[in-house]
């Protein structure tokens, strides 16, 4: 250990000032590696189990080296989280008075310019205004704002129109010619940015500055001596889409919107331009009639004839907006951006069109309009190229991001092959606060019967428990399912609350499974990480399948082409890996604290039956492993007892 086994240690400052502050020896190892890494300038991977305090183990040697760093996070969650409360706390107790500024995307922000312009809409036909009441309350809110940040806002819903009516976006932000530069909110919170010691960001933010330089007037990274990625393991997919190419139907809907309201603004809405606007509307239009029907994804050699022609007129008819507007004379700023938005989105559209097959993988979304997508085969050189051309020290950090102790995959992925790795391990005790349970007999995932044998395995689990579950699944089919199955059982709903996803947002479910304390909660994708239930709230975690990624999902597709295309093994060098990961996610709900306890149930037999099932199983933390039900619950029936929860039947006795 280094110095920071005495700032992280028992008698350490943060020991001293941060009520309930634990002594580490693994966040201090960790702490001395990234120290290392922000020292040298060097590429550092760590995989930091549960528990470890990964986030204090690289704050504490960010605030003390002196420089200039960046914090990217995966959600807003964590960035609110390390603003407002880890980072005024650590610098409390070092003694370290340092600058931060809080960068979001400009989405978060509010755009004076768009705030005028919301008002134009309530004249216009065809175009839904925001509600007067919401607009009220946003242009009150405006006169107050110091920062413009949305967040303050509240009470309104997160899907309420009046947002996009009051933000900017990269396609219709006015950049410097905006009559509200100078008073620009994202502009200043830029500024802010640049002027700080550390910065925290989101991946969404940060790769969109390192692909694009489109998130604000200026890089975000020159003069950076660090960068720091927590929940790193969502990086290489975040980068795909920064690197690949998406054209939606709804940006066409916007930019024929915005060129109205702009017009009308100055009185130029006449009858030729109206017609222009028109013509764009129909391509668009026919285009997404021609997909009527069909699945909601479609590969590019099996697009219909009639979507490619109407595809090649909506190109053409954006090419006459642009031109129409230029023609109008007008030097307004905000006319020539929307003759911009028009040119670049017909060359978005042409693009798309003209890729060629060895480059990457095309296909169309239809739901609600329709999108253009296409992602290339590799992005790992891409990334290392960026990473080369900034020569500070990049830092990723995630519970997950090894598969056994091997971190090739994700350094594969993310261009940092030549990275140093360092694997932590989780401080809990395992073998006493979790089990591992594997039931028996199960039928293969592709059996139809699959669901039914998940629920009727984790019944006995739930009951032992008394609730305190989540049901994880791989599919919203079977999701669905299991619900129906579970509320066909009678009294089942009565005693144990059941939470759905879909059926109430993600967080009003999580609130009610915290407050309850004996509720189902049955999740897919979105509730396998990023959810923390810590005590005895949350006792079994059961999910139905190893999590393997659908093959129909084109992004993946791209990437087992790309492994095929030089000699590789798309299975096992990139479909099993990545669903370990996923797996180790999954387990990771259970075990939030030290005096956490629970069974994870995997109702998958391929654990047993394939041959990379061990994989698996190795990569999981150490819990005690068994195939027996009854064992199972017992365990569940004694921890709970333990922690003065008594049984059903104790409690009627």
């Amino acid at each position: 250990m280094g110095e920071f086994a005495t700032l992280l240690g028992p008698g350490g400052p943060l020991a001293r000032v941060i009520d309930g502050f634990e002594s580490r020896r693994e966040q201090q190892l960790m702490a001395d590696w990234v120290g290392e890494a922000l020292a040298e300038r060097s590429v550092l991977a760590v995989e930091a189990g549960t528990g470890t305090g990964k986030t204090f183990a690289y704050l504490v040697p960010a605030l003390l080296s002196g420089r200039h760093v960046i914090v990217s996070t995966g959600t807003r969650t964590l960035q609110d989280q390390l603003f407002h409360r880890d980072l005024p706390v650590l610098s409390q107790a070092l003694g370290r008075p340092v600058r931060v500024a809080l960068l979001k995307g400009r989405a978060n922000y509010l755009c004076r310019h768009r705030l005028q312009l919301a008002d134009q809409a309530r004249s216009l036909p065809g175009i839904e205004p925001p509600s007067a009441r919401a607009l009220s309350r946003v242009r009150a809110w405006a006169q107050v704002t110091r920062s413009g940040d949305l967040a303050e806002l509240t009470g309104l819903r997160e899907d309420d129109a009046v947002w996009p009516a009051v933000t900017s976006t990269r396609d219709n932000c006015l950049g410097t010619e905006c009559p509200d530069y100078q008073r620009c909110h994202v502009v200043a919170a830029r500024r802010e940015a640049q002027a700080a010691d550390v910065v925290v960001v989101n991946h969404h933010l940060l790769l969109a500055d390192l692909a694009l330089k489109e998130e604000g007037f200026g890089e975000l990274l020159p003069g950076t001596d660090a960068v720091i990625l927590d929940e790193a393991h969502q990086v290489p997919e975040i980068a795909a889409q920064f690197f690949g190419l998406s054209v939606s139907s709804r940006q066409a809907v916007a930019l024929t919107r915005d060129t109205q309201l702009e017009l009308t603004r100055l009185g130029l809405l006449d009858t030729g331009a109206r017609g222009l606007v028109s013509r764009v509307e129909s391509g668009f239009a026919q285009a997404q009639s021609a997909l009527r029907g069909g699945p909601e994804r479609v590969e590019y050699e099996a697009l219909p004839a009639a979507f490619m022609d109407s595809l090649h007129e909506a190109a053409d008819a954006l090419g006459a907006l642009a031109g129409g507007l230029e023609d109008t004379g007008s030097d307004d700023p905000g006319v020539r951006q929307c003759a911009r938005r028009a040119q670049e989105l017909a060359a978005a559209v042409e693009t798309w069109l003209s890729v060629a097959p060895e480059d990457g993988v095309r296909w169309v979304e239809a739901a609600r309009g329709f999108s253009l997508g296409f992602s290339p085969f590799e992005v790992a050189a891409r990334l290392r190229e960026l990473m080369k051309a900034r020569p500070c020290a990049w830092v990723f950090t995630s519970a997950t991001l090894a598969v056994g102790d091997d971190f090739a995959h994700f350094l594969g992925r993310v261009g940092a092959t030549d990275a140093r790795t360092l694997k932590v391990d989780s401080p809990f005790d395992f073998e006493r606060q979790a089990l591992l349970y594997l039931p028996r007999a199960l039928p293969e995932p592709s059996d139809p019967t699959h669901t039914t044998a998940v629920v009727a395995a984790a019944l006995p689990l739930i009951e032992a428990a008394q609730g305190r579950t989540f049901l994880l699944f791989t599919s919203h089919r079977a999701l669905k399912e299991a619900a129906r199955l579970l509320r066909g059982r009678p009294g089942f709903a009565e005693r144990y609350p059941l939470l759905v996803q879909g059926e109430a947002p993600r967080e009003s479910l999580l609130k009610s499974f915290r407050e309850h304390g004996g509720a189902v909660l049955l999740g897919s994708a979105s509730f396998w990480e990023g959810v923390d239930v810590r005590g005895p709230t949350l006792a079994v975690v059961v999910i139905d399948k190893l999590p393997f990624a659908s093959p129909d999902d084109p992004l993946l597709k791209a990437r087992l082409v790309g492994i095929r295309r030089r000699g590789g093994n798309p299975f096992f060098e990139y479909q099993v890996p990545q669903a370990v990961l996923a797996l180790k996610q999954g387990f990771g709900r259970l075990i939030r604290d030290r005096e956490d306890f629970g069974v994870v149930a995997i109702c998958d037999p391929r654990l047993k039956t394939r041959r990379y099932g061990r994989l698996f199983v190795q990569s999981l933390p150490p819990a005690v492993l068994t195939e027996d039900g009854e064992e199972a619950a017992r365990f569940l029936r004694s921890r709970l007892a333990a922690a003065g929860i008594a049984s059903p039947r104790v409690a009627s006795a």
